[in-house]
C-alpha cells in the first residue's frame, strides 16, 4: 500500500498542493525521492533517517520511493520533511494511513526529531481551509495557523508528541492566538525634529494620500529623521491589507512571532542592495523589500548611491502596485503596492549651494550626481521638497511643535474621507486615483485649472505629472476639509514639484 501525505509548493505568495507518495517494496535497500527536488528536499532523507532513528526506530530493509507530485513542478524548501516522515510512519503501521489523511502537513525535522519553524504556514492553513483539511505544522508556527480561520490545527514540538497524540496518550492542545507580529520599539515623535516646519508638512501630506516623497538636503538636515516618524502618523492596516502583508512575511520566513501584522512595514534597505534583494527573484525566488513594503513605506536613504538599474527596476512595480519576476525556472508575481519615501543629498559633498561647505567642483558636482537618477524615476514621486539646514538658533528650542499623535489624527480623518469617496472604486487613497476617477474627485475650480494649465506648460510637465499634481491637490483639499479642489490647493501641490524640475 502507498501512503498519501498533502503539502504544499510555493508560486510566489500562492499555494500548489502537492501530493507527497511513500512506498516501501521489496528489493535492494534504497531510499529514494522523486518529483523534481531541489537540494535541500534531497537532504530530507537523512534527516529523516536521523529523526526515527533517535526515536529508536530504523527504515526497514526495502528499497523506499518517495514521490513528490506533480512531478514537473520543481519542489523547494525544507517544509517537506515532516510529510515525508508521516508516510514513512503510516508505512511502517506506527500511524493509521487515515490519520493523516485529513491533514495538510509541513515543518523541518531536527536530527533529534524535534519539529522546526518553517516558512509559508499560514498560506498553507489557508488553502488547508479551502480543501475543508486540518494542518499539522510546528508548534513555533501554531499561532500562524489560526489567522486562517476555523480549521482543526495541530502543532507538535516533536515527532514524538504527534506520534502519542495519534495514539491517544498525548493530547496536543490547540496553539495560543499572539496578537501582534508588528515590531515594538521605541517610538519616534515628529516633535523631536527642531525646524523644518514645510519638511512636516509635507509629510503630513504624504501620509495622508500615500504619495511618493523624495528629500534632498545636506547631511544632518533631518532627512532620515522625517522619514523614520511617517509610520507614526499613519493609520493602522485593516483586516485585509494585514492579512495580505502577514502572508508575505509567512512566506519569507519572517513571522516568527506568529501573530498578525497590524502596523504598515517600514523598510529600509541599504544603498548596496541588488535588485533581487530590492525587487525580488534569486535563485530561489524570494520576495524583496519591496514586497516586504507591501502596505507600508519603502525608505530608499542615499538614493543616488543605489545602483541606477536596480532603481529603474522599481519604475514598473511603482506603477502597477506588484512585482512580476520572470526566470528560466521560476515565473512569480507578488504584490507590491508600496509609499516610496527616498532622502538623498543634492551632490557628493552634500552641500552644494553653499559657498563655504561646497567642494571646488560645485556646481558642476550637483549636475552629475543627479544624473544618477533617471527622469522617469523622478517622475514617480509626487512631492519633491528640498530640506535646508537646521539653523543654529532653532537647536536651542524647547521641543514645542505637534506631536505625532496630532498629526496622525489628521491624516486618520483625511483617509477616512477617501475611502467614502473611492469606496466603489477598490482603492482606498488619492495616490491609487487614476483615470476618470481622478478627474472626478480632483477636477479643480475655474482659477485652480487655469494655474495648473499655466504650470504645466511652464514647466514642461509630463502627463503623469500633471495627474500627480492633480492627486496631491485633492489631498491637501482633503487636509483642509475642502470639497471642491481650489488654487491655493494647486499652487501648494506645484510648489511640491519643483525641484526636479530645477536639476
Amino acid at each position: 500500500m502507498t501512503a498519501r501525505v498533502t503539502t504544499v509548493a510555493f508560486a510566489g505568495i500562492e499555494t500548489i498542493a502537492v501530493d507527497v507518495q511513500v512506498q516501501m517494496a521489496s528489493g535492494l535497500p534504497a531510499f529514494t525521492v522523486v518529483g523534481l527536488p531541489d537540494k535541500a528536499v534531497s537532504e530530507a532523507r537523512e534527516r529523516v533517517r536521523s529523526a526515527l532513528s533517535g526515536m529508536g526506530l530504523a527504515l526497514p530493509p526495502k528499497r523506499i520511493t518517495i514521490n513528490l507530485a506533480p512531478a514537473d513542478l520543481l519542489k523547494e524548501g525544507s517544509h517537506f520533511d515532516l510529510p515525508i516522515a508521516l508516510g514513512l510512519l503510516a508505512e511502517m503501521d506506527v500511524i493509521g494511513h487515515e490519520d493523516i489523511a485529513r491533514f495538510l502537513v509541513l515543518g523541518e525535522l531536527g536530527l533529534d526529531g524535534s519539529i522546526t519553524s518553517v516558512g509559508g504556514v499560514l498560506p498553507a492553513a489557508m488553502e488547508a481551509g479551502m480543501q475543508e483539511f486540518g494542518i499539522i505544522c510546528p508548534d513555533a508556527n501554531g499561532a500562524e495557523a489560526l489567522w486562517a480561520g476555523d480549521l482543526e490545527i495541530l502543532a507538535p514540538k516533536s515527532l514524538v508528541g504527534l506520534i502519542n497524540h495519534f495514539k491517544g496518550t498525548q493530547i496536543l492542545s490547540r496553539p495560543r492566538a499572539v496578537e501582534n507580529a508588528s515590531p515594538t520599539g521605541p517610538v519616534l515623535d515628529l516633535r523631536d525634529i527642531k525646524g523644518q516646519e514645510s519638511a512636516k508638512r509635507a509629510l503630513e501630506i504624504a501620509a495622508a494620500g500615500g504619495h511618493n516623497l523624495l528629500m534632498s538636503g545636506p547631511p544632518g538636515s533631518g532627512k532620515s529623521m522625517l522619514a523614520a516618524r511617517l509610520p507614526g502618523i499613519l493609520p493602522d492596516l485593516d483586516a485585509r491589507q494585514a492579512l495580505e502583508t502577514t502572508v508575505i512575511h509567512s512566506v519569507s520566513g519572517l513571522l516568527p512571532e506568529g501573530g498578525l501584522i497590524r502596523t504598515r512595514p517600514f523598510r529600509q534597505p541599504h544603498h548596496s542592495a541588488s535588485m533581487p534583494a530590492l525587487v525580488g527573484g534569486g535563485h530561489r525566488v524570494k520576495p524583496g523589500e519591496m514586497s516586504l513594503a507591501h502596505n507600508g513605506v519603502l525608505f530608499l536613504d542615499e538614493l543616488a548611491e543605489f545602483q541606477r538599474p536596480v532603481l529603474d527596476a522599481l519604475r514598473q512595480p511603482l506603477e502597477t502596485g506588484q512585482v512580476s519576476v520572470a526566470r528560466a525556472n521560476a515565473h512569480v508575481t507578488y504584490p507590491a503596492r508600496v509609499q516610496l519615501v527616498a532622502a538623498m543629498n543634492p551632490c557628493r559633498c552634500g552641500y552644494l549651494g553653499d559657498n563655504d561647505l561646497a567642494c571646488s567642483r560645485a556646481p558642476r558636482c550637483g549636475e552629475d550626481y543627479q544624473a544618477r537618477l533617471s527622469g522617469p524615476l523622478l517622475d514617480r514621486f509626487d512631492i519633491q521638497i528640498d530640506v535646508p539646514a537646521v539653523k543654529p538658533e532653532e537647536l536651542d528650542l524647547p521641543a514645542d511643535g505637534e506631536t505625532s499623535a496630532m498629526v496622525r489624527n489628521r491624516v486618520f480623518q483625511a483617509r477616512e474621507v477617501q475611502m467614502l469617496r473611492y469606496k466603489n472604486e477598490h482603492i482606498s487613497t488619492n495616490a491609487l486615483a487614476d483615470g476618470e476617477v481622478l478627474q472626478k474627485a480632483a477636477a479643480p475650480d475655474e482659477d485652480g485649472r487655469g494655474l495648473l494649465q499655466d504650470a504645466t506648460r511652464r514647466m514642461k510637465l509630463s502627463a503623469r505629472g500633471y495627474h500627480r499634481i492633480l492627486r496631491v491637490a485633492r489631498t491637501i483639499a482633503d487636509l483642509a476639509g475642502s470639497e471642491i479642489v481650489r488654487r491655493p490647493h494647486i499652487a501648494e501641490a506645484l510648489n511640491y514639484r519643483q525641484m526636479v524640475y530645477r536639476r
